[in-house]
């Protein structure tokens, strides 16, 4: 309706020009808004459930994909487009009473107590970390730029920057998107278990999962049983989706220092970004050249090389406080601080 006013008012060729940079728009929030949801949820809720709140976005990825793919089959794609707008414009109305996380209020030198109160959290869940040495650095005025040396190169920073970018590349370099496809009876199995579990057991199972199941893909290719191939591939969604899937991101949320974990994870969604391109582009080639059956034993080396890295350098984060993940990879020297609390608070948490 709004299209024919201003196609009538303003032509033609000028409102293709208007919708032109709305579109560019579009896509550029998408690529914004990808993984920040993760970062909020995982500063918003208290360690005991923050494995299974983090793993609801991936959840609620699949079961969108599921939703618009039966919405399909009725819908032609204009109302399956209006279709999808309802849930953003949902999106918008369901943040509005929400309170800003506790964590960047506190990074900004505001008051986090009514936050804190509104979403429940104990002291343990929006504690801080300081160090003994220099607790002035984190004084929001005073914190130094993310890209001088002596902070990036510091083991607050490039300890969990390191194993956030390795997590992602190896999600993406288990050959995910050659085959494109997220399940959500597994990403569901996901979300129950993280917490009772622990991250470290689930990656390490879909680890191997996908590893033996490339294995498998693979030789049915060499061996030219292709049939069987399919079995490989259902084997390797349901892997993906139990660990690979989703917890890379939770990670995200949880590994990196509060003071510059929005600059952190948007460089970790940017090397998950090109390492998705690079397995799409690549693909063909490697085809081309490895074979079938080459590329998908490539692909399995690459998730027993995951397998390694979680086993000998991913740390466990279940039932912790992001201040102690923080603690940890900043090493003895720092102390943990907590948050003022809201004073109708107090006694809930002596």
């Amino acid at each position: 309706m709004l299209s024919g006013a201003l196609m009538q008012r303003a032509g033609r060729r000028r409102t293709l020009q208007l919708t032109a940079p709305l579109w560019v728009a579009s896509w550029l929030i998408l690529g914004f808004a990808k993984h920040f949801p993760l970062v909020l949820v995982s500063e918003c809720c208290d360690p005991e459930i923050r494995g299974r709140l983090g793993s609801l976005p991936t959840l609620s990825m699949s079961m969108g994909i599921l939703i618009s793919y039966v919405a399909g089959n009725w819908l032609t794609w204009r109302y399956l487009a209006f279709f999808s707008a309802i849930f953003c414009v949902a999106l918008f109305v369901i943040l509005l009473p929400l309170p800003e996380s506790p964590v960047w209020l506190e990074s900004r030198g505001a008051d986090a107590s009514q936050a804190i109160k509104w979403l429940h959290l104990s002291a343990r869940a929006t504690a801080t970390v300081k160090d003994d040495e220099n607790e002035k650095q984190e004084d929001p005025e005073n914190l130094p730029s993310l890209f001088t040396r002596k902070v990036f190169f510091s083991s607050a920073v490039i300890k969990p920057l390191t194993v956030g970018f390795a997590l992602l590349f190896f999600q993406q370099f288990s050959g995910i998107d050659a085959v494109v496809f997220f399940t959500l009876l597994s990403n569901g199995v996901s979300t129950m278990l993280v917490d009772r579990l622990g991250r470290r057991p689930l990656l390490l199972v879909s680890a191997a999962i996908m590893c033996l199941s490339m294995v498998a893909m693979g030789s049915s290719f060499y061996f030219q049983f292709e049939q069987e191939s399919l079995l490989g591939l259902v084997v390797f969604m349901l892997g993906f989706s139990l660990g690979f899937g989703g917890l890379p991101f939770l990670l995200l949320g949880e590994l990196f220092p509060a003071q510059y974990r929005s600059q952190l994870s948007a460089m970790a969604s940017a090397v998950n970004l090109l390492s998705m391109f690079s397995v799409i582009k690549s693909y063909h080639a490697l085809e081309a050249v490895l074979t079938s059956a080459g590329t998908f034993w490539m692909y399995a080396c690459f998730c027993a090389l995951a397998f390694i890295f979680v086993l000998f350098v991913v740390p466990e984060t279940k039932g912790k406080s992001l201040a102690e993940i923080e603690q940890h990879f900043r090493g003895k020297k720092s102390k943990i601080s907590a948050l003022p609390m809201h004073p109708s608070q107090v006694h809930t948490h002596i």
